[in-house]
């Protein structure tokens, strides 16, 4: 004999949970987007636009949302989703990668060419714009070559990209090249894919040390600024141009990364991390004060990057030779963003491929060994010490190397570019992604660089839309937008 259980639902207390909350919510927005400053004074505009952004409007929508959310909690199906959820695994997910490897290829390639297809429609037909449809199809392919290049080599075994991901790669360099032919790919969305690939170079830089190794670094922009004051100071006193500040800095970077890791050997979370906010807050105020050697608040500029000694210039100084004359093209200023863009693609592969390596060898081991417990891993003979400061040094060493091309593609920099926000915006990357992901740390650096500007004409919510991202993948998705992964050794590893 068998009997069924049936639940009530509690309408009234539903109701009543929605509305407090719709309540609570228009308490805390409607300061923040209804009160409307004007010099000394301030108006309150009830129905200030836009309105799904007012305080009133997201009151309503919390109110109506959590009515429904209630509701459905107190159902059967609501409260299975409810377990399933608190069941959820938040470790780290073992894979292996070579399984099923053709299938994983074919999957990734049809998703990845029905993306691009439209978007490259949607653009055409002018739905969204063109340049931001042509930008949201380089991201995609990017993406695609990234799954493929983070699957480590295993001895013995095929890589089971072998054939397509050379192919891929070389897709990704020709077709920005053909959407520049034809006038779709301008300078506006390269230098915004140019700086989202410089992120994503923070991003993988970061990764290592907070998302491997476990340390809270907040001051991870002083070794970004290191970067790209090398190569501005380093062309006005030195003579030092782009390709050996693209070597030097990276170097000077983990040096200043070594002499940060080495008096923290011994801290830990929240004290790891006010040392290394207050470095970075020391490199950003040298750089503010020390006018007669940095510029100060002023800034510095930077020369512009060259390539065999061909300058992107109308006419080149002395018996130098520009690089439309040498080739025979029209001249176009847009040729010395493309080629940074280009050359950015290359040198974060390599990197990605780099780090994709690392994890797997005894170092990468060891730094996820030293984040999950150190007294453990000090008690099996590793040598903390030098594992913190490998990871701080190839964390910086990239963080400078990220430098490097960011003063290359502005032109210009300044200290205003090295505050405390963007250690924030680099923590954030890497925290939304998955800490420890490394194509979660991709899509989230294009989504937190690209998003805004797809949002300007909401540029005065940008921070609370930010925020609100923020709180909701903190709920919803605690582990990132993607799990950490990490390479199988036996198949008995794998559930």
């Amino acid at each position: 004999m068998s009997t069924t259980q049936t639940s009530t639902i509690d309408f009234g207390h539903s109701l009543r949970d929605a509305v407090v909350a719709g309540i609570l919510t228009m308490l805390v927005f409607s300061p923040i987007t209804n009160f409307v400053l004007k010099q000394y004074s301030f108006t309150l505009d009830w129905f200030r636009s836009p309105f799904f952004l007012n305080g009133l409007a997201i009151g309503l929508i919390v109110a109506f949302v959590r009515f429904f959310v209630s509701v459905g909690a107190q159902t059967q199906t609501g409260q299975n989703f409810i377990q399933n959820f608190i069941r959820t695994e938040h470790g780290v997910e073992v894979e292996d990668e070579y399984a099923d490897g053709g299938k994983r290829l074919r999957r990734v390639l049809l998703w990845g060419g029905s993306l691009m297809a439209v978007f490259l429609a949607l653009g055409l037909s002018g739905v969204i714009y063109r340049g931001a449809g042509i930008a949201l199809v380089l991201v995609v392919l990017f993406v695609m070559i990234a799954m493929g290049v983070r699957i480590p080599k295993r001895r013995g075994k095929t890589h089971p990209w072998k054939g397509a991901l050379p192919v891929l790669f070389l897709v990704g360099l020709l077709l920005p090249l053909l959407f520049f032919y034809f006038g779709w790919f301008g300078k506006s969305w390269i230098n915004n894919l140019t700086l989202a690939m410089v992120y994503v170079l923070l991003g993988l830089g970061l990764n290592i040390v907070v998302g491997l190794a476990g340390l809270l670094d907040l001051g991870f922009v002083a070794f970004y600024a290191v970067g790209a004051y090398f190569l501005a100071l380093g062309a006005e006193y030195l003579g030092i141009g782009f390709w050996s500040a693209l070597f030097l800095a990276p170097l000077l970077a983990a040096l200043c990364g070594g002499l940060l890791g080495f008096p923290v050997l011994k801290m830990h979370g929240d004290y790891l991390a006010i040392v290394t906010l207050g470095f970075g807050e020391i490199i950003r105020l040298v750089l503010v004060n020390w006018i007669s050697f940095t510029g100060g608040p002023n800034g510095a500029s930077v020369p512009d990057p060259t390539i065999f000694n061909l300058e992107f210039v109308r006419r080149a100084r002395g018996d130098a030779v520009s690089f439309h004359d040498f080739f025979g093209l029209p001249y176009s200023s847009d040729y010395r963003y493309l080629f940074v863009y280009l050359l950015l693609f290359v040198i974060s592969m390599i990197a990605l491929r780099f780090f994709t390596q690392l994890r797997v060898m005894p170092i990468g081991r060891s730094w996820e060994a030293l984040r999950e417990d150190e007294i453990a891993c000090r008690s099996l003979g590793i040598n903390h010490v030098t594992v913190k400061l490998s990871a701080f040094m190839l964390g910086a060493m990239i963080g400078g190397l990220a430098g490097v091309f960011f003063a290359t593609a502005q032109g210009f920099i300044s200290p205003q570019s090295f505050n405390f926000f963007e250690s924030v915006l680099i923590l954030s990357i890497v925290v939304l992604g998955g800490m420890g992901s490394s194509i979660g740390v991709i899509i989230a650096a294009f989504t937190l660089t690209l998003l805004p500007e797809f949002l300007r004409e909401f540029a005065g919510y940008r921070v609370l839309l930010f925020g609100l991202l923020m709180i909701l993948m903190m709920i919803w998705r605690p582990n990132g937008l993607l799990r950490p992964k990490r390479s199988v050794f036996r198949k008995s590893e794998v559930a």
